[in-house]
Order: structure tokens, then sequence, then C-alpha cells
């Protein structure tokens, strides 16, 4: 029986009630916000409830990006941004701020219960081990990752970004196989996407940050050199 708890954030109502219908159905446990300020209201109240949150971007009051600032501060909860542009700047402005997926107006409800779905399933897939890669340890557990000891903050995609990277050290990996392994879905937008997150995470690594290698025409290898 699936207890996960997932926050809807969507000024009509027509749409909260179609993702709605469409989850309750699989067993998942639904809140709903209006707007902005609404949905910050409930993340603080049952921020240890809320397992993913489906957000959209243009709302009264307080827009998603808004949102998605003020949760990130202090959360890494899933976050599945909807908008109704379709924009390459917009999706990848949104993984800049640490979105985990996201869709385009219109879409398909179950492929967007899929990759509910997708989401829940690997966050919920955890091992206590602890393992350290030349100074970067990551937790599978508690789903974190040091650099000579000290904490850095990663979204959700870029800590799977990195994990797959790491535990395929010395391989040469396309693009497309990161895709298909870490996005674990038939992506259609720009391969640029997977360059965003590298450049992040590279930042985020500092001077580890190097082990990254770019592989021209191919794509990306972790290598300790």
């Amino acid at each position: 029986m699936i207890n996960d708890t997932i926050l809807i954030v969507d000024d009509e109502q027509r749409m909260r009630k179609l993702i709605k219908d469409f989850l309750t159905t699989k067993g998942y446990n639904i809140l709903e916000a209006e707007d902005g300020e609404k949905a910050l209201e409930i993340f603080e109240k049952q921020k240890s409830k809320i397992n993913l949150i489906i957000l959209d971007v243009m709302m009264p009051k307080l827009d998603g990006w808004s949102v998605l600032r003020q949760i990130r501060q202090d959360s890494k909860v899933p976050i599945i941004m909807l908008t109704a542009r379709g924009e390459e700047q917009d999706e990848l402005f949104g993984f800049e701020l640490g979105v985990d997926e996201y869709i385009s107006k219109p879409f398909s409800p179950k492929i967007l219960v899929a990759r509910v779905e997708a989401i829940l399933k690997r966050t919920s897939q955890v091992s206590s081990e602890v393992k350290e890669y030349a100074g970067i340890e990551i937790d599978k557990e508690g789903r974190t990752v040091k650099v000579d000891g000290k904490a850095i903050e990663l979204s959700l995609r870029e800590y799977e970004l990195l994990v797959y990277l790491i535990e395929n050290e010395n391989i040469a990996l396309s693009r497309d196989k990161i895709l298909n392994n870490v996005w674990n879905y038939d992506y259609y937008g720009d391969s640029r996407t997977i360059d965003s997150h590298i450049k992040k995470i590279r930042h985020k690594l500092g001077k580890k940050g190097k082990y990254i290698k770019t592989m021209r025409g191919v794509g990306y290898k972790f290598e300790v050199k």
C-alpha cells in the first residue's frame, strides 16, 4: 500500500483535479494548494510528510520559481515543475534552481504519473552503504554528498547524475546513455540539459570537479588521476 504524500500546486482547479484523480487511483495521498503562498504554508506544516511536489510556474500571489527557491533553501524534496511554456531556456533555468523533472503543458496524465512513480521509486531505494571516492563521500541512505568532509547541497537529479558517473568510474558515458539511466525515461529535450547539470555539479565539487571529464563527441567520464 502506497503511503507517499504528494503536494499539487496549481491555480487551475480543473488541472489539480485531473492530476489528483490519476494519482489517487495509484494510492497516493494528495494535498492541494491554489497558489504559491498557500503551497509554502502547507509545506511548512507538513514537510516531514510530503514526498514530492508537483508545482505550476504561472500562479497568482507567488509564482512557481519563487516557491521553488524558498523550498530549496532547506529541503531536497523532489519537485516536478509544470509550465505552459516550452522554451528551452525556461527548462534550463528550472534545472539550475533545482527542479527534478520539467513537464510542459499540455501533457499526458499517464506520463506524469509514470514520472512520479519513477522518482519516488528511486528516492525510496536507499542503501546503508557509504562510499568514498578521492575525497568525495557518498551516503546513499542519507542521500548526501561530502567533499573533504564538508557537506554539499545537490538536487535529486544532480545527486543521481553524480552517483551514476562515480559508479561507472573510468567508463566513457554517452549523453544518451546518461539520459536513459539517470532520467529513466525517453527524454526528448536537448542534451544540453546534461551539460547544465554537469556544470553545476563541477562547481559544487570545487577542485574535485576536475574528476568529471568531458569526452569530446561522446559525453562524460568520472576519472581520478
